[in-house]
């Protein structure tokens, strides 16, 4: 017989304190993907999931394709119910400059009701509240569960479908938990219904076969620095929406996001404009958008007397969901082609892609997830939010398990500083999540009864 709302309300409670003991540990380990980190500490990482599941009564097994370890636990269901698949990450970010962090960001520190450190919210709180979900059932779990933890999201997910194909039947599941999204406020849950896709790619532009006198022959010789930023300025019209032709983008998003607090929560400066028309939610969700997130020339402190030859610049795209990444890289790679100015040489390369999603998050799954946040919240009904973000990965999830019904939740809030200096988790809302977790089980239970 499954667990009460009550006595489940009472076992999150009883394990919390072991749990965020637990998720303070994962966050000292610096498990990050990228290229020139020490990848022993996502060797590390793995091994203390691991461990962590097999406390659960999980069957644990550490996986690789030809990335990071993966972790995947498993239990088989009771007779006749349905298996949950529950999925996090647990390798993090970098944490950039550590003068823009507070305290260090690997040891957890915390500060007004927020436990901060890299990875306490995105995604080593996601691990825990599954943790918190099956320590709150012990032995009495109503479901079978796979508990799949990725060990690079944050650098790609370059070998996740590989390890998906290989362990395709064991992961096979009614329902998919995919626990890295977040909430829409504090005190307001979500259910993430889309997500935009990415194309990140390289430009660059060449003028010259080498650096030459500014004075003798600045004037009739365009540098490479000036071409480039022209280019850069056709990606956008003069409303500040973007110009690249054969883009998908599309009006619709009806949750009310009020222009101040969007403001606020992006920390932008006073009297600085935002640029596109439409709605805000438009903008961020069902719309593309176009970012430069670097540029590779000379110093301006180091910088000599010199016109610069060649400039390279590093373009982040987000797509609207219902597109395709490779078409999109297409008429990306079309538009700097045809608009590089006065002849210039233009290069451009593509980084890597990934697809959109559009979750049709319609019935008994649903609203077994709706009713679960409902609960946990005290009543307050969950909002179906888009986020502006990309985890390319779901679409390969509702390709291999067309019949499951995909979840996507999380337990960041807009103050998270998720990928930032001072990334954050709200424990008082990470404490609703993980009852969320365990009362969306025993939902999910009643629908195979």
């Amino acid at each position: 017989m499954s667990l009460t709302e009550d006595e489940l309300r009472a076992a999150i409670a009883r394990e919390l304190p072991g749990v965020r003991a637990d998720l303070e540990r994962l966050v000292r380990i610096p498990g990050i993907a990228f290229d020139g980190f020490d990848h022993s500490h996502v060797e590390r990482s793995a091994e203390a999931v691991a461990e962590l599941l097999r406390g659960c009564g999980l069957e644990v097994q550490i996986v690789r394709g030809s990335g990071q370890p993966a972790v995947i636990g498993t239990k088989a269901a009771p007779a006749g119910a349905p298996t949950v698949l529950l999925y996090a990450h647990h390798d993090v970010q970098p944490a950039g400059d550590p003068e823009m962090w507070t305290s260090d960001p690997f040891e957890p520190v915390e500060r007004d009701g927020r436990l901060y450190g890299r990875g306490a919210a995105d995604d080593k709180a996601g691990v825990m509240a599954h943790v918190a979900a099956l320590r709150a059932f012990g032995d009495q779990l109503p479901v079978g569960i796979v508990l799949f933890i990725e060990g690079e999201e944050e650098y790609g997910s370059e070998s996740l479908d590989e390890l998906l194909q290989t362990y395709k039947e064991t992961l096979r599941s009614d329902v998919i938990v995919i626990a890295d999204s977040g909430n829409w406020d504090i005190g307001v849950p979500a259910l993430t219904t889309s997500l935009r896709g990415l194309v990140n790619c390289f430009v660059e532009v060449s003028t010259l076969s080498n650096a030459v006198h500014s004075g003798m022959f600045g004037g009739p010789v365009p540098d490479a620095l000036t071409t480039l930023a022209r280019l850069i300025a056709t990606l956008h019209d003069e409303n500040g929406d973007v110009a690249i032709a054969g883009l998908a983008g599309r009006d619709g998003a009806t949750v009310d996001y009020p222009e101040d607090r969007f403001r606020h929560e992006a920390g932008i400066l006073d009297g600085v404009k935002l640029i596109g028309e439409g709605r805000l939610t438009d903008r961020i969700w069902t719309k593309p958008s176009v970012s430069v997130l670097g540029i590779d020339a000379p110093t301006a402190a180091a910088a000599p007397n010199a016109l610069v030859p060649k400039a390279r610049a590093k373009l982040s795209v987000r797509l609207a969901p219902g597109d395709d990444w490779h078409s999109a890289y297409d008429a990306i790679r079309a538009h700097l082609e045809k608009f590089v100015p006065w002849g210039a040489h233009v290069e451009v390369a593509l980084e890597s892609g990934g697809a959109p999603c559009v979750i049709d998050a319609t019935g008994p799954a649903y609203d077994a997830a709706r009713s679960a946040f409902r609960d946990a919240w005290d009543g307050v009904a969950p909002v179906d939010m888009g986020v502006g973000g990309s985890i390319p990965f779901i679409a390969t999830f509702q390709e291999l398990f067309p019949d499951a019904a995909i979840l996507v939740t999380g337990v960041e809030d807009p103050y998270a500083a998720a990928h930032g200096p001072n990334e954050s988790l709200h424990l008082g809302e990470f404490a609703r999540v993980c009852l969320a977790e365990a009362l969306l089980l025993r939902n999910v239970a009643a629908l195979g009864q």
